[in-house]
């Protein structure tokens, strides 16, 4: 059915043409309905393994050519779910800023030719028109005094990537025999080295890791994410997420060859680095007070556990484990899936809060007894998702990423053992870390004592919005059983003997066979509510101990001494504490006095954690940079004989190197 994709394609390109001629609702409604043409399309085809089409132009003497195969389609699928509910409930400040809905245009195209363009110059414009649109949306909203600056640091990141992705394009176009479709690129790749495969498989993983948040790069998300909307983040986390996401699973398993020393090498590397990478991100997401910021490194934290799964899935393939590197592979899909419409949930609820508060910040506000249940069912299904707890699709894909590492124990190779067995131990880190700081986000955030003066509430449409992607959560787990199967026309998986029909026996799912592991969602919804039992008996030992109230720890509220309420911070605070070698913790006082010293007139009190790579590794390059511009400052001088100068040397230059030839 490539109709379909034509149908979102130009509806996605109408929408864009309303949005710079400023026609808000009309371009709302056109790129919802290119998104939502896009998801049919995605549910419909996928079951028989994909689709093509070829565009009606030409670009660099090359017909353009979008071909989606299943797992395109299924990342696509569900990534452009969220960007339909964003879309339609648009910006919060979008009536004033209607460039945002350009820059969402320009996301969604980028993100449909990503999953589809068939070689290296479409696939270029493609990724630039991606973070082109990224920067328009965060820029078009001015939520942040300081966002033209997080915005130039996320573009010079990312710019750096797409640098490495060009140079890996173009060795792999070499080696091709000068050809950019990426059909020549694995007959080529065949005549690489083992250093160049490594080279190559590097450059991938920094130019896509630059938007999917492997360290260092996870640095630029929660400046940028707090200088948007959530409407802004559920793209970005979603559809874009994934797009990046499918990029490097391609080029690292369909690019490069399928044997050789460097799959262990590289996927060694990619597993470590993506482990870090979600310690780090969850550690600070933990300490974050802002809906945006939290949300944001807990993005970069889920796109380092799908990294990690791809990298175990190198490891298991150059091991001759192909049913294993299949399984890997698959278990990456499922989770980028869950977190697209979980994250999209949850930053639905974020922009529900600024709507009712005018601010994003983690505090208490009893947003649940306002909003209603259709929001707190939505919002909880959600959080429950993203910290893993069952039955939701967080917790299967979670489930299956330990089960696919603890299965290393298949590998020949005693230190891929070794290095599977500790991915998992810290990815255990990561998912305890993950638990407390969604306990955090909707125990403050959302479960907290409401502010008796004030009587805003949560508009009723983020409610809807909340439930229907808070109910896509969980059905997306209960289904598995029916789309797992449907994921085995992938060519990838289809190299395996089992296959991800493997994974499925009966109502219970299996990573691979039901001897080692197995659970069942839809038997843990029909067996969870008798755990209804025990809060209720809690309730009960209630009526037979008082509850005894006391000061928080560190950083509460108490204008009301009766009725301290935990902070962001205070909840926070014991794991700053435990783990100050990576925060950093700073303090911060300062105060202003009316007449003396004896009368303070503001007391501003900050306390923040130090960013572990802007002062290893980006401050030092900005110094760099700056002592630089000093330098060739004197190149604008405005002296006119200085220019005369310049340009005879230079013609001197040019002269004599033409000599030498």
């Amino acid at each position: 059915m490539p109709e379909g994709l034509v149908v979102a394609f130009w509806l996605m390109v109408a929408g864009l043409l309303m949005a710079f001629l400023q026609r808000s609702m009309p371009a709302r409604w056109l790129l919802g309905g290119g998104a939502a043409a896009g998801v049919i399309t995605a549910a419909t085809v996928l079951p028989y393994g994909g689709t093509a089409l070829v565009l009606p132009f030409t670009l660099a003497g090359q017909t353009v050519t979008l071909s989606y195969g299943t797992e395109a389609l299924w990342l696509m699928g569900f990534g452009l779910l969220p960007a339909i509910v964003a879309i339609g409930l648009c910006s919060p400040v979008v009536a004033r800023r209607p460039g945002w809905l350009a820059g969402a245009a320009l996301s969604l195209l980028g993100a449909l030719g990503i999953f589809g363009v068939q070689d290296a110059y479409s696939f270029l414009i493609a990724w630039e028109f991606m973070s082109l649109g990224a920067a328009m949306m965060l820029l078009a909203e001015r939520l942040s005094n300081d966002d033209g600056k997080s915005v130039l640091f996320m573009l010079g990141l990312l710019e750096v990537g797409t640098v490495a992705i060009l140079l890996a394009l173009l060795l792999l176009g070499h080696a091709s025999g000068n050809s950019m479709s990426f059909a020549a690129f694995p007959g080529g790749a065949q005549t690489l080295s083992t250093n160049a495969c490594i080279l190559i498989g590097a450059l991938l993983t920094l130019g896509f890791g630059a938007k999917l948040g492997l360290l260092p790069f996870y640095e630029w998300f929660p400046a940028a994410y707090a200088s948007g909307s959530g409407a802004s983040g559920a793209i970005l986390s979603g559809v874009v997420l994934n797009a990046a996401f499918f990029a490097l699973s391609r080029g690292l398993t369909q690019w490069l060859p399928a044997t050789g020393e460097w799959l262990f090498v590289l996927g060694a590397g990619i597993t470590i680095i993506g482990v870090f990478s979600a310690i780090l991100a969850a550690l600070f997401a933990f300490q974050q007070n802002d809906w945006r910021r939290l949300l944001s490194f807990s993005t970069a934290e889920n796109a380092s556990i799908a990294v990690t799964a791809l990298g175990a899935c190198l490891i298991f393939r150059e091991d001759g484990q192909s049913n294993l590197a299949a399984l890997a592979w698959t278990v990456a899909l499922l989770h980028l899936a869950g977190h697209a419409l979980a994250k999209g949930g949850l930053f639905v609820c974020a922009d529900g809060v600024y709507n009712a508060s005018a601010s994003y910040a983690i505090v208490q506000g009893g947003w649940l007894r306002k909003a209603g249940i259709r929001f707190g069912i939505g919002a909880l299904f959600c959080t429950m998702s993203l910290a893993a707890v069952p039955p939701q699709m967080g917790f299967v894909s979670e489930w299956f990423v330990f089960q696919t590492l603890f299965q290393g124990f298949h590998l020949s190779s005693l230190m891929g053992k070794l290095i599977l067995a500790l991915s998992g131990a810290g990815l255990a880190l990561t998912a305890a870390v993950a638990l407390a700081t969604f306990i955090k986000l909707f125990g403050v955030g959302l479960l907290g004592a409401p502010n008796l003066s004030s009587k805003a509430t949560v508009g009723a449409r983020y409610g809807w919005c909340v439930l229907l992607l808070g109910l896509g959560v969980l059905v997306s787990a209960l289904g598995l059983i029916v789309w797992l199967p449907a994921l085995g026309n992938m060519g990838f998986a289809q190299s395996a003997a089992d296959g991800t029909g493997a994974m499925v026996n009966e109502w219970i799912l299996v990573p691979l066979t039901n001897t080692f592991a197995f659970i069942s969602p839809a038997k843990l919804v029909i067996a969870m509510p008798l755990l209804a039992i025990v809060p209720l008996l809690l309730l009960l030992n209630l009526r037979r101990h008082h509850l005894r109230r006391v000061h928080v720890w560190y950083g509460g509220m108490i204008e009301n001494p009766q009725r301290a309420a935990t902070t962001s911070l205070s909840f926070s605070n014991a794991m700053r504490t435990t783990y100050r070698f990576i925060y950093r913790p700073t303090q911060d006082t300062s105060r202003e006095h009316q007449t003396n010293a004896y009368f303070v007139h503001k007391l501003d009190f900050r306390h923040d954690v130090v960013n572990m790579f802007d002062a290893l590794l980006f401050k030092p390059v900005q110094h760099i940079i700056w002592a630089l511009a000093g330098r060739l400052r004197a190149l604008q001088s405005g002296d006119l004989n200085f220019y005369l100068a310049l340009i005879g040397g230079l013609l001197i230059a040019i002269l004599f190197i033409t000599l030498l030839q």
